[in-house]
């Protein structure tokens, strides 16, 4: 039988190579290749002589209903989860060092224990007395829940094994547990997915419900395993600025709810307090309106969400114009520049421009194009919007304003918010919940109605040239 050849892991992407190197060619990484052992091959004859057990084949269709639901008592996360966690899924919860996840899930164990569930904490980074003083800070030292600090694997499934199984296990965090089973170190790949596997195959047979906590790199992504995303059932990102005092936590994969929800908690000194109205968070102090802002009704997995864009176009102080965006895609701002200077002969391709999404929010919904376009017009006209009008549609490459997805929900929650007047495309069939609609189909348009009359008119001429 031939000998199993070794192969080598990539430590931060998980890409395997034939033969050691000091980059990784898939994602450029230094030093991040290490040696794992190989599967021993089955031979032809071992496949001969292991003949596999035959299954039973069944319908598509069933009578099971939806399982019971978890409920934690916590109403954001359980919205995120999509009603609460299942009995025998796996969470993975990711989020930059010092962002919340560890207070975060205390605070779901606690809220579940106070209800009665049994509730294991299962600590690989602290020990069992820095547990217990933040439990103790957030007034939760009173909760049943069941502490623990071990990083073996095989120990942790020994010792939940011996008792009753627990309702909630949380692992913090999978990259510090390892397994005797392996000789590599721990966080490496090999170790997160073998030590993943195990406990979230012991969830499966058990019925607990299993929330890993994992640490992610410099580019946002959750260190090292992709491997582990497709082992469980929902991917849940913390995410957070430092300056800033809240904390959004979003849905990226969800096999039993709706992917791109959200979760808004505030950081407080007793831990985190769920945010009821997150679009008044978002939207601030609005008594004085200045030029450049403008307000967008957007929507993130099922919940509609208000939140100001600010825009800033300078004179350039050097050769190339400067582009900074915080709080959208960059590309995205260069292709809404190049619209307007194109279609609606705005002319901002010499000058420094910035943009943000106030509260540190992230944006990533096309609808946004709308609200951009106009604060970058009312920066640069120097005039001010409408204070109680708020924003949403796409911007197509020729300049034409494209529906939004599901605009009731979004003029609902502006009508909820007093807002008198939505920007939105031209011909969308929804209830405008006693909102006044202006209507636009162009760009050109939005420039017209943002005061620039000239400027559109000249547009107007060009564009029908063009069609002409």
């Amino acid at each position: 039988m031939a000998r199993p050849q070794p192969s080598f892991a990539c430590q931060a992407c998980g890409a395997v190579q034939s033969k050691w190197a000091g980059r990784c060619e898939a994602c450029g990484g230094w030093n991040t290749i290490s040696e794992e052992a190989a599967a021993v091959p089955i031979g032809a004859g071992a496949r001969r002589q292991g003949r596999g057990r035959a299954f039973a084949l069944e319908a598509l269709k069933s009578s099971d209903s939806e399982p019971a639901r978890l409920v934690t008592s916590l109403s954001e996360f359980d919205r995120v989860c999509g009603g609460g966690l299942v009995p025998g899924s796996a969470l993975l919860i990711g989020g930059d060092p010092g962002v919340g996840k560890s207070t975060l899930i205390l605070q779901v164990l606690a809220s579940f224990a106070r209800k009665g569930g049994r509730a294991v904490y299962i600590s690989g980074e602290e020990a069992m007395g820095q547990v217990r003083l933040r439990a103790s800070r957030m007034a939760l030292a009173d909760a049943p829940v069941a502490l623990a600090a071990a990083t073996s694997v095989e120990d942790i499934l020994a010792t939940l094994e011996r008792g009753e199984p627990p309702a909630v296990l949380a692992i913090d965090s999978i990259q510090t547990i390892w397994t005797t089973a392996l000789d590599a170190a721990p966080g490496t790949i090999a170790q997160v997915r073998t030590a993943s596997f195990d406990l979230v195959r012991y969830a499966k047979s058990s019925g607990a419900a299993l929330l890993l906590i994992g640490h992610v790199t410099k580019e946002g992504q959750i260190a090292g395993p992709k491997a582990v995303e497709h082992l469980v059932d929902a991917v849940l990102y913390f995410e957070g600025e430092r300056g800033h005092h809240f904390r959004v936590l979003r849905a990226v994969k969800n096999r039993f709810g709706p992917t791109d929800e959200i979760g808004v908690f505030e950081m407080t000194g007793r831990g985190l307090a769920e945010v009821a109205n997150p679009s008044a968070l978002f939207l601030g102090d609005r008594e004085r309106q200045s030029p450049g802002t403008a307000v967008f009704a957007g929507l993130e997995g099922t919940r509609p969400l208000l939140v100001e864009i600010q825009a800033l176009i300078a004179p350039a102080g050097y050769g190339t114009a400067r582009r900074a965006v915080v709080g959208w895609d960059s590309g995205r701002l260069a292709m809404i520049l190049a619209v307007l200077d194109a279609r609606a002969a705005l002319g901002v391709g010499g000058s420094d421009v910035y943009l943000n999404v106030a509260g540190g929010l992230r944006v990533e919904e096309p609808a946004a194009d709308l609200a951009a376009a106009a604060a970058l017009i009312s920066s640069f006209g120097g005039e001010a919007l409408p204070k109680e009008t708020v924003y949403f549609g796409e911007i197509s490459l020729s300049g034409d304003i494209r529906p939004a997805p599901q605009p009731e929900l979004r003029l609902k929650e502006a009508a909820k918010l007093g807002f008198s007047a939505a920007v939105v495309p031209k011909g969308i069939k929804a209830d405008c919940a006693g909102l006044r609609l202006i209507e636009l189909s162009h760009v050109s348009e939005l420039a017209r109605f943002a005061g620039h009359q000239g400027r559109a008119r000249s547009a107007n001429l060009s564009r029908a040239k063009m069609e002409s």
